[in-house]
């Protein structure tokens, strides 16, 4: 089942395929107990590259997720996919999941979360204080060129950004 302390947080993959494999593998290296995903996934297909994952795994949707039905369908082996905003409570923590940035600084400084991560933007953000904002950068690399997921550590509450 994995550390449940130790959460993977991917996003923005946008059909990468290399890199959702290399995101797959080192989550099951680090043993992570759960992985959120904040987005992007674009196709459906995307579920086969991660059926590998030893942890379960709960998304949101982005903004270029069209196809939710078929999203849903081929991941629900791995794990539901909702609406952003989202909330998950793990391990004590309340974790809010976005894709798109909206309101995050005033829902920080609200102290109503842990953590509040999100994606959408493809650049990296890590802010610690009261609430730990996370963004760990896209998976996918197409924008950006470089290809980074998040491993958070909820005891520690610290997250490593790691290039794929």
């Amino acid at each position: 089942m994995g550390n449940l302390q130790i959460i993977g947080l991917i996003t923005d993959t946008h059909d990468n395929k290399v890199s959702v494999e290399k995101a797959v593998a080192l989550f099951n290296t680090r043993d992570v107990g759960l992985v959120l995903h904040g987005g992007d996934y674009i196709a459906p297909f995307n579920a086969r590259w991660m059926a590998s994952l030893n942890a379960p795994m709960i998304g949101v949707f982005g903004n270029n997720d069209g196809e939710k039905f078929g999203l849903r369908t081929l991941f629900e082996s791995l794990g539901p996919i909702h609406r952003a905003p989202y909330v998950v409570t793990h391990e004590g923590k309340r974790i809010l999941m976005l894709h798109e940035p909206d309101e995050v600084d005033a829902l920080a400084q609200s102290g109503a979360y842990d953590v509040i991560f999100y994606g959408h933007t493809h650049e990296i953000d890590v802010r610690e204080g009261q609430t730990l904002v996370v963004n760990p950068g896209e998976a996918g690399g197409w924008v950006t060129g470089r290809s980074t997921v998040g491993v958070l550590d909820l005891g520690a509450m610290a997250v490593e950004i790691v290039d794929l």
